[in-house]
């Protein structure tokens, strides 16, 4: 399975170069936005019948889209101890990651008398999605649900689809109560985004709406963030760039590509190296390796998006890196951290041989829910402060109010706005 390779590409070339292999997706938007009109209409009974329709349940009431207590109990004895001690690892790694970034109070004296505060407070209510088809993602539970916990968010709310037994995935459902959700709802697609958006009699509408999903599920929560509610961020196909020298290990470049690759047949792959030889090197281990892969249909799908792109200069191979904006940057060079102190526009960094984009997936401790299609140049991936908001508070003495008052009264009428200097003027015994 080839890959395009492209020598030296001149500047002009690389923004067809850091393109993304992104679907349009106005195909699907009429029927998404019936099924949020429908649930927002119909509520409960909507969800129901978008369940039983799509993901094949046999449900009849609203209390069928409860993760029922029986679950719970069969999640805990299915789930076996050794997986369970990964989780609980990986959940440790991550809540120290994100505990450490717990944020202060801003509290000083602008002016004598003037005293201004910032103080994060948490979301009260904020809804979780789960993909539960091919690849149940119940590592991202931990990824959600632990800062959300963390930041004390005292309502965490998850939805993720059933399979046709009308049960949720075990494994979800045992991370989620591990981690502390509050509530499990079995529902998937553009109904559980709805549900969570705009609220039913069963699934209370939230805050923030956070997690991955299927076209379907992404336009949802883009549509549902313009008038209803928060989202986390903007996401597409998942992808990874690799900048290698000739002290990569190819074996090593090549699995990262291939972990990549294997997330769908929209994935993407980058490889930005130093010579010819490393793509040589890289490519052989890619085909050598992908043949005792599971998913090596999809991954040949992911690969004919992905691309090898050769500079022979490290100037022109950051510059690429900055361009591009990837979701997941991987560093195999000499003096890796000297590059790293160059990159500006990434999701997350991982440096050095033995740094997997694999680690940072599942257990090193950072988030993996990231921004991806060139959003990395503008947003961050997810972070204790996507679960909290930032108030701030002030109070003025007579003394600090006299202090800034007349500044406060010419800026006022400056802008025309006589009421907000008379507001001031009142307090002050001032008259015009």
């Amino acid at each position: 399975m080839p890959i395009d390779r492209y020598i030296a590409p001149p500047r002009s070339q690389w923004p067809e170069l850091t393109c993304r292999a992104t679907a349009d997706d106005t195909d699907i938007e009429a029927s998404v936005r019936e099924i949020l009109d429908t649930v927002r209409r119909d509520g409960d009974t909507a969800v129901i019948e978008y369940e039983n329709r799509f993901d094949r349940a046999s449900f009849a009431q609203a209390a069928d889209l409860k993760v029922t207590e029986e679950e719970k109990i069969q999640a805990e004895d299915s789930v076996p101890q050794t997986l369970k001690a990964s989780i609980r690892l990986a959940m440790e790694n991550i809540r120290k990651f994100h505990e450490a970034q717990l944020p202060g109070t801003v509290d000083l004296y602008t002016t004598p008398g003037v005293r201004c505060l910032q103080k994060a407070v948490p979301l009260r209510r904020v809804g979780l999605y789960i993909p539960g088809g091919r690849a149940p993602l119940f590592s991202t539970v931990l990824m959600l649900a632990v800062p959300a916990k963390v930041a004390g968010c005292p309502e965490i709310v998850l939805c993720t689809p059933p399979g046709p037994d009308g049960k949720a995935n075990p494994v979800i459902v045992w991370t989620a109560l591990l981690c502390g959700v509050t509530e499990i709802y079995k529902t998937g697609g553009a109904q559980a985004i709805a549900a969570m958006g705009y609220g039913t009699s069963t699934i209370r509408r939230c805050d923030k709406i956070f997690g991955p999903g299927n076209r379907f599920v992404m336009k949802a929560k883009q549509m549902l963030g313009l008038t209803e509610t928060a989202i986390d961020m903007p996401a597409g196909p998942s992808e990874v760039m690799v900048l290698a020298d000739t002290s990569a290990s190819a074996d090593f470049v090549a699995s990262d590509f291939l972990s990549q690759a294997e997330h769908g047949p929209d994935s993407q792959s980058v490889l930005v190296c130093s010579s010819a030889s490393v793509a040589d090197a890289v490519e052989e281990a890619i085909e050598s390796q992908c043949r005792s892969l599971s998913r090596s249909e999809i991954i040949a799908k992911s690969l004919s998006n992905s691309r090898i792109v050769v500079f022979d200069n490290t100037a022109d191979i950051v510059d690429f890196a900055n361009e591009y904006a990837p979701e997941h940057l991987i560093v195999s060079m000499e003096n890796p951290w000297a590059i790293v102190d160059r990159i500006y526009a990434a999701g997350s960094v991982f440096v050095g041989n033995y740094s997997p984009e694999s680690a940072g997936d599942y257990a090193s401790g950072t988030n993996h829910t990231l921004p991806t299609s060139g959003w990395a140049r503008s947003f961050s991936g997810l972070n204790l402060d996507s679960f909290m908001r930032k108030m701030t508070v002030q109070e003025l003495s007579e003394d600090g109010l006299k202090a800034i008052g007349d500044t406060i009264i010419r800026m006022a009428e400056a802008e025309g706005l006589d009421a907000h200097a008379s507001a001031v003027r009142i307090r002050l015994g001032k008259r015009k």
